[in-house]
């Protein structure tokens, strides 16, 4: 790996992450967030969560619903009409494994 300093590093890593946004977000639409959380364990709400909790460990007063507009680009109630489709039984099944595998905390 190049030698790369830290300011390099941090942009590079914003960079990477404006595209996977972009993926999600404008390329694959489809993948449903709970197809991504049940395969990968994280899915489009976890990401804009993660973006929250970082402007709030920055001291940035940001609620999940400003979290969550900020990383979808529109709020919460317009990315479903636009594009979440209904869950099966199987999928709603898999989900409750897979949140509580990977965001529910004891």
């Amino acid at each position: 790996m190049p030698d790369i300093d830290a300011q390099t590093q941090v942009e590079l890593e914003a960079a990477a992450f404006r595209r996977l946004q972009k993926h999600l977000m404008e390329d694959r639409t489809d993948a449903q967030n709970i197809d991504m959380m049940n395969l990968a364990g994280f899915c489009r709400n976890c990401l804009s969560r993660w973006y929250q909790e970082a402007a709030n460990e920055r001291g940035i007063e940001m609620t999940k619903d400003e979290g969550r507009e900020a990383f979808y680009g529109m709020t919460m109630a317009q990315w479903k009409a636009n594009y979440q489709t209904d869950a099966s039984a199987a999928q709603n099944a898999a989900f409750d494994t897979a949140f509580a595998e990977n965001v529910k905390k004891d």
